[in-house]
């Protein structure tokens, strides 16, 4: 479970960061086993493009399995035609797993 704290910071960042249909939220979530990135749309609450671990099973280490999410979700996006995204870490310290998907997607053509 979160602390009271960690929730507040949470909370403070989804406050300034709204994604829409030109610009969607790049959301990132990491678990101990598996990571997932989502592009959502906050004006209609619709998830455009979507990538994960779960959906094929990924050998590696974590940063191999961030990297590889952050390909996805940029081949995902230029499906949608998304170019541009608003870059939402969740609360979490921008260091290697989530430096690594941010990189990757950058690398397959998403500009933050």
């Amino acid at each position: 479970m979160q602390t009271t704290t960690k929730i507040q910071q949470k909370q403070r960042i989804r406050a300034k960061i709204s994604g829409t249909g030109s610009r969607p939220r790049l959301v990132a979530s990491i678990s101990n086993r598996h990571i997932v990135a989502q592009l959502i749309d906050d004006t209609k609450g619709q998830t455009l493009a979507y990538a994960s671990t779960q959906t094929a099973e990924v050998s590696g280490s974590m940063v191999k399995k961030a990297e590889l999410v952050g390909a996805r979700i940029a081949e995902a996006a230029k499906k949608a035609k998304i170019k541009t995204v608003v870059f939402d870490r969740g609360g979490r310290i921008y260091a290697q797993r989530l430096n690594a998907l941010a990189t990757a997607a950058r690398k397959g053509g998403l500009e933050f």
